[in-house]
C-alpha cells in the first residue's frame, strides 16, 4: 500500500466503527483485546478513533482476538445489486509484501464465506498466522504464477488453477510474477 494513493488506504472509519462495536459486543477491554491480539493498547487506541494505518496481519490479529470474520471490519450495508470494479472496493495492504486484500462480498447473516480479490507482486511472501478453528480457504489464480497453501505444504498455481487449504494453521500466498491476481473465498463458521 502507498502512502499517496488515496483508493488503497484502508476504509478507517468502517473499521473503527466496527472494532469498537465488536469489542463492546464481547465484553472485553482495549486492554484485553490488544493483549489477546499481541498489539499494544495505544495501537488499538488509536485504529478504534480512525487513525493509524493498520497493516493486513494487524487487523487479522484483531478479528482473531474478537473471534470475528475478517469481513466484520470491513463490511457496511450493501444493496442487492452492486458491481466493484477492477481497481475499486475497500482495500487492505500488507506489511509483509506488495499484496492486497480487496473484500467484494461478506457473508451475509447465516451464510459462512467472504470473497476477495487479491493483487499481489513478486518478492517476499505473505505468511499468514493461523486464523479461527474450522476456517478454509480457496484461491483460483486469474493471472501470473504464485506460491499459495499451507505453510509447510505450498503448491505453485497458474490462470485457471484452484486450492483449497485449512487456514487455521499458518499458510501463505508469494506471488512468482509480476500483475499476480487471484479470487480468494475464505469460509468459516
Amino acid at each position: 500500500m502507498t502512502e499517496t494513493d488515496p483508493s488503497l488506504k484502508p476504509p478507517l472509519v468502517v473499521i473503527a466503527a466496527a472494532l469498537r462495536a465488536e469489542r463492546v459486543r464481547a465484553g472485553l477491554s482495549l486492554s484485553e483485546v490488544a493483549r489477546r491480539a499481541g498489539l499494544a493498547k495505544s495501537t488499538l487506541s488509536q485504529l478504534e478513533s480512525g487513525t493509524g494505518n493498520p497493516s493486513l496481519e494487524t487487523l487479522w490479529a484483531l478479528c482473531v482476538a474478537l473471534e470475528i470474520p475478517f469481513s466484520r471490519l470491513l463490511a457496511a450495508s450493501r444493496p442487492p445489486v452492486q458491481v466493484i470494479r477492477a481497481g475499486e472496493g475497500p482495500a487492505i495492504g500488507s506489511a509483509q509484501s506488495d499484496y492486497r486484500a480487496t473484500l467484494l462480498a461478506a457473508s451475509p447473516p447465516g451464510a459462512r464465506r467472504d470473497v476477495y480479490s487479491i493483487t499481489a507482486e513478486p518478492g517476499p511472501q505473505r505468511l499468514s498466522a493461523p486464523h479461527m478453528p474450522g476456517v478454509v480457504e480457496h484461491v483460483v489464480i486469474g493471472a501470473g504464477l504464485a506460491l499459495v497453501g499451507t505453510a509447510d505444504e505450498p503448491v505453485e498455481l497458474g490462470p485457471g488453477d484452484y486450492i483449497s487449504y485449512p487456514a487455521d494453521v499458518p499458510h501463505l500466498f508469494r506471488a512468482l510474477e509480476p500483475g499476480t491476481r487471484a479470487v480468494l473465498v475464505s469460509e468459516h463458521s
